[in-house]
């Protein structure tokens, strides 16, 4: 096995016209968020959730002017999407699919239920449907243990699941109109 190096120092991010940072989430922050933290280092975990809400992922050009308004450098915001697994740099669906693989819940018999999903869906873990709809995820304990086995659909849990339920629980999800107003399914 060997390393392979990036050239990091000339990578170009990608850059688009428009700020994905808007003068409204700036003011938002301004106003709402910072006040709540001792430093403005504190605020970093909730407008980057703000942005992965609003674009469906954190873009690279987003952290530069995160990092900006935050006093930060680039590599800081990096190094907090990177670690944590609730944030990405890929667009993910719009319905997001989180299904605990963790101990309770395997025991549980949560891989007839994962099983499922990757039937009806025809993606693997960690994959986005070719129509942007849906994408599946094997997360760690959702902390209810008690009512396993359970998942997240669009951070909503759901728990003591069946392939039943989670056959109803996309079908729903297949039937929330798109911003268009159009329909899936």
């Amino acid at each position: 096995m060997s390393w392979k190096t990036k050239p990091s120092a000339t990578t170009k991010i990608p850059q688009r016209a428009e700020p994905y940072c808007t003068k409204q989430m700036l003011e938002r922050w301004e106003r709402v968020l910072l006040p709540r933290y001792a430093t403005r280092h504190g605020a970093l975990m909730p407008i980057l959730h703000d942005v992965q809400h609003a674009y469906r992922h954190i873009p690279y050009q987003a952290m530069v002017e995160i990092a900006t308004f935050l006093g930060l450098k680039p590599s800081q915001v990096l190094d907090t999407v990177s670690f944590y697994e609730e944030y990405t740099t890929e667009p993910v669906g719009k319905c997001v699919i989180g299904i605990c693989h963790t101990f309770a819940c395997e025991v549980c018999g949560h891989q007839p239920i994962l099983d499922r999903v990757r039937e009806r869906l025809g993606i693997e873990p960690h994959e986005t449907t070719e129509d942007g709809r849906f994408t599946l995820l094997t997360m760690e304990c959702l902390g209810s243990c008690d009512t396993a086995p359970v998942a997240l659909f669009n951070d909503v849990l759901h728990e003591q699941l069946t392939v039943e339920k989670v056959d109803r629980l996309i079908d729903e999800a297949m039937n929330v109109p798109d911003s268009d107003g159009g329909h899936h399914g």
